[in-house]
């Protein structure tokens, strides 16, 4: 989320930052796909993600996926900021 941009990791284990991280350890991701969701002035509320416990080749279309869905999410968010809709769901 830092970064502000998707995080793609075929093989978590080829990452060395992510090694001793509890929810990789604990439940064992070996792949992840994220990309960031941000409300309209730019901050990042979170992140819209997939993983598995499998080495994943995500590929251009995951990534791609992955951050047409972030941005659908965003945009469902900005409606209901929009409306003033606090109890919609979305």
């Amino acid at each position: 989320m830092v970064r502000g941009r998707a995080l793609v990791l075929e093989d978590v284990g080829d990452y060395p930052r992510f090694a001793g991280n509890p929810v990789v350890d604990e439940i064992g991701i070996r792949s992840y796909l994220g990309a960031p969701l941000a409300d309209r002035t730019g901050l990042v509320l979170g992140t819209v993600c997939v993983a598995d416990v499998r080495p994943r080749p995500w590929g251009r279309a995951g990534l791609d996926t992955i951050k047409a869905m972030a941005a659908e999410l965003a945009e469902r968010v900005r409606r209901r900021e929009d409306d003033g809709d606090t109890a919609a769901p979305l």
